[in-house]
């Protein structure tokens, strides 16, 4: 009876032991699908990762996934992840978030750089996650954007492109509409169904409105460069949510989130289910700590445009870019 009382105390001792085992050097699977590769949606991608890493984590495969913008692509590559059986699986903007809650029943899926969760049909709250689904947003200040760039222009009509198949556009654009609508702004749009069609759209408009104001809409953000050609050629400047990309091309200002703090914000609550925290648990995050925000300026395209930007304003600046070199404060 004494020896079987050892052999049971050993056992529940391995057991204890084996139950405790370090999560961090566990073997897991990533998969991360993004709709388009573009400079906001890839910091995304490299903060989660960056993040994990920073937390110890040794033991982490990732399958990285782009769905090049066809919403086709973005259900394929959640089949891809349903058969693979990741352990988590990561959709970076809405339609790939979509297409992964769509198919993925049995893991994790985490949402990230989705503006409305609720109206994509991610989430029934922004309160609470569902049993395998919790995210990120980065719902973006849109009627402070636009009065930001009123205070620098004189913009009676106001351009914008956005993706009439995307969500996320779809609720920006009523955002921007309804500012404008406040603010005394003509609204003017023009939709397209991919990249390939928003120089066009942007030509369509351009005679027609005195700014552009561009969302954080992938379709239109990832064609950021005809958009730019378009505005210089009309001497239109461009106010965009999306300071990432903007560093790349003539926009007159942009003002949004970090992506790469988005990324490892991101990557923190993949963290929190890696430990044991339920999905179902956790609200919707928002970027809400002001650092998350970065303001870029460019000087050279105000000075193009007769535009005299504020000394104050620039001091506000995160990012300028003056005689061609970009400073980062």
């Amino acid at each position: 009876m004494k020896k079987l009382s050892i052999i049971l105390i050993v056992l529940a001792v391995a057991l204890f032991a084996a139950g405790c085992k370090d999560s961090k050097t566990d073997k897991v699977t990533i998969g991360i699908s993004k709709i388009v590769s573009h400079p906001a949606l890839d910091s995304v991608e490299k903060g989660i990762q960056d993040q994990l890493k920073e937390e110890g984590y040794t033991n982490i495969t990732f399958d990285l996934q782009n769905a090049n913008g066809e919403i086709s692509t973005a259900a394929s590559i959640a089949q891809k992840f349903k058969a693979d059986k990741v352990n988590i699986a990561v959709g970076i903007a809405t339609p790939t978030a979509q297409a992964l809650t769509n198919t993925i029943k049995d893991a994790v899926v985490i949402y990230s750089a989705v503006t409305d969760p609720v109206d994509a049909g991610l989430v029934k709250s922004f309160t609470a996650g569902e049993k395998n689904v919790a995210g990120v947003s980065d719902m973006t200040p849109v009627k402070d954007q636009i009065v930001f760039l009123k205070k620098l222009k004189d913009v009676k009509r106001l351009g914008h492109i956005y993706a009439s198949h995307e969500a996320n556009a779809v609720t920006l654009a009523k955002m921007a509409k309804n500012a404008c609508q406040e603010l005394g702004i003509e609204f003017v749009e023009s939709t397209v169904t991919n990249s390939s069609e928003v120089k066009q759209a942007a030509q369509s408009i351009a005679g027609r409105v005195d700014a552009f104001y561009l969302s954080t809409d992938n379709t239109v953000i990832s064609a950021l460069a005809a958009v730019a050609d378009v505005a210089k050629a009309n001497k239109l400047p461009i106010m965009s949510a999306d300071p990432s990309s903007a560093e790349k091309y003539e926009v007159f200002a942009a003002w949004g989130f970090d992506y790469y703090k988005m990324g490892k914000a991101t990557g923190k609550l993949i963290s929190r289910i890696l430990k044991g925290e339920k999905a179902e648990s956790i609200p919707t995050i928002f970027m809400t700590d002001p650092s998350d925000v970065d303001l870029l300026i460019n000087l050279d395209v105000a000075k193009k445009l007769g535009i005299t930007i504020p000394d104050d304003m620039v001091k506000k600046a995160s990012r300028v870019v003056k005689d061609g070199k970009m400073t980062k404060k």
